[in-house]
């Protein structure tokens, strides 16, 4: 269980990084809310990453490269599951894009993310 909470820990802290870089992309950059929620995955997943290694999972100890590649299979899921949601939600049923974003990144993090980086990416062999 405390393994779970600070997981989730390290998800609210890459979802904020996730989150300000999307609304920077569409208000100040004029970006289309897909390619700035894309953009803001990109820089949540690499905070995620690196959170996930050194704190939550304790993994330092293992091969970075290892968990870096296992981590990017892992992430590109991820990706295309969140670009997915938020393209339909926002193209499809004109859900207003932070909205879509929220819901999609937290269905993702609970039915996806967590299962994958415990039993795959940060795994103690």
């Amino acid at each position: 269980m405390k393994t779970f909470i600070k997981v989730n820990i390290a998800s609210l802290t890459a979802s904020s990084c996730d989150y300000l870089v999307t609304v920077l992309m569409v208000k100040y950059f004029n970006a289309d809310p897909v390619i700035g929620g894309v953009t803001g995955t990109v820089f949540g997943g690499l905070v995620n990453f690196f959170v996930g290694r050194n704190w939550v999972f304790k993994a330092r100890d293992h091969s970075i490269s290892l968990q870096g590649k296992r981590y990017l299979l892992s992430w590109t899921g991820n990706l295309i599951l969140n670009t997915c949601g938020l393209y339909v939600m926002i193209k499809l049923f004109n859900v207003q894009y932070l909205i879509a974003k929220v819901t999609t990144s937290v269905f993702v993090a609970f039915a996806y993310n967590y299962h994958i980086q415990k039993k795959y990416v940060f795994k103690h062999t």
